[in-house]
């Protein structure tokens, strides 16, 4: 990574960087809820794509949910029980991750640029704001999600999107994320990109920002 003379923007992903995640949770729920294997649940979800659907954009939270109830042949499902299931992914969101990130905002613009859904964003920034903690619209300059740009990681498009829109110069921008193909696609651009590798946290990469 540059200096710090040279480094102005920061760029972050939201699963596994800011906020930990367990990507088999929901499938594990979907699966105890619907009396399906978890294996029969994720053929189902790989068949039908909806989450990338759901991710793109392409589908609401309605469509999504409905989607879900006929997938899964349960009609009775409340949209509750099916949000709960869908957000198990997320887990415990450590604060001084997200104290670290307010102190940069003092030197650096810092931007949220995330593949997720609108269920999704709703229940991290209610986490947030339980610990007292602004949402993720009001920490971040500007937040991109893949729902409302209708592109996801790792297209190029999607960075290229943010710098656009952002007007950001990829050599003076650092984007972290926890994706390796991710983190591919970002460099290709001239983009300043760091894997955020487990067991260190971003964290240990935000040290010497």
């Amino acid at each position: 990574m540059s200096t710090q003379s040279t480094l102005k923007n920061l760029i972050f992903d939201l699963g596994d960087v800011i906020i930990p995640i367990d990507l088999t949770a929901p499938v594990r729920n979907f699966a105890m809820l619907a009396n399906l294997s978890e294996d029969e649940v994720m053929a189902i979800w790989k068949q039908f794509d909806i989450i990338g659907q759901y991710e793109t954009g392409l589908v609401d939270d309605t469509a999504f949910r409905d989607h879900v109830r006929k997938l899964l042949k349960n009609d009775s499902w409340a949209d509750e029980v099916i949000d709960t299931a869908w957000n198990t992914v997320l887990l415990e969101l450590p604060v001084e991750r997200v104290e670290r990130i307010k102190e940069l905002k003092q030197n650096y613009r810092l931007f949220l640029l995330s593949n997720t859904s609108p269920i999704h964003i709703r229940r991290v920034n209610q986490m947030l704001t339980s610990l007292n903690q602004p949402t993720l619209e009001e920490l971040f300059e500007r937040v991109f999600y893949s729902y409302d740009v209708r592109i996801a990681k790792p297209s190029p498009e999607i960075y290229q999107h943010v710098l656009t829109e952002a007007g950001l110069v990829a050599k003076e921008t650092a984007f972290f994320d926890d994706n390796a193909a991710n983190i591919e696609s970002a460099a290709k651009l001239g983009i300043q990109a760091v894997r955020v590798e487990p067991p260190m946290t971003i964290l240990d990469y935000l040290k010497d920002v």
